[in-house]
């Protein structure tokens, strides 16, 4: 039985990934599903660095 997690990023930062990276046409049209799992990935590592960039700019 596979249970569904919760996204931890917003549909908005996905699509704004996915644009920086080249694929939001190909998430539009066929979702997740048609996005390799390399692109995957790269958004993740995207997000992530994103991230580091915040928190390093936060603190004092």
């Amino acid at each position: 039985m596979s249970r569904r997690r919760r996204s931890i990023m917003s549909e908005q930062l996905k699509e704004q990934i996915a644009q920086e990276l080249g694929f939001a046409d190909t998430l539009h049209r066929e979702g997740f599903e048609g996005v390799s799992s390399q692109n995957c990935g790269n958004m993740v590592k995207a997000a992530i660095q994103l991230a580091e960039r915040n928190m390093m700019g936060t603190r004092s």
